[in-house]
């Protein structure tokens, strides 16, 4: 089995332990961010790199790094998310780092 099949195993898993969350989640790096939404994963760019019987767990999200916007679906880990990217990048972002948005 392959490390992206053994990830969606391991997050199918977890997801169904997560407690649910009201509205957005952000982690701030500097000017950069990444905002979690509860909203369905609905991007084909990422849905074509998941796992079908995965899609049902993923929620959109989006990155803004140095002004740029990248469109993204996560997925609960027991831990941390599992960010995939529209360009195919990947990632792990711990729910420590996570908190309310202060949107002005």
């Amino acid at each position: 089995m392959n490390r992206t099949a053994l990830l969606l195993t391991a997050l199918c898993t977890a997801l169904t332990a997560l407690p649910a969350r009201s509205g957005d989640l952000v982690a701030y790096e500097g000017g950069d961010l990444i905002r979690l939404s509860e909203a369905a994963c609905t991007n084909e760019a990422v849905l074509n790199r998941i796992e079908p019987d995965a899609r049902r767990h993923f929620r959109t999200a989006s990155a803004v790094v140095q002004g740029q916007t990248y469109q993204a679906c996560w997925g609960a880990l027991p831990t941390a998310v599992y960010l995939i990217y529209e360009d195919g990048d990947q990632g792990v972002l711990p729910m420590s780092r996570l908190q309310v948005p202060v949107d002005i």
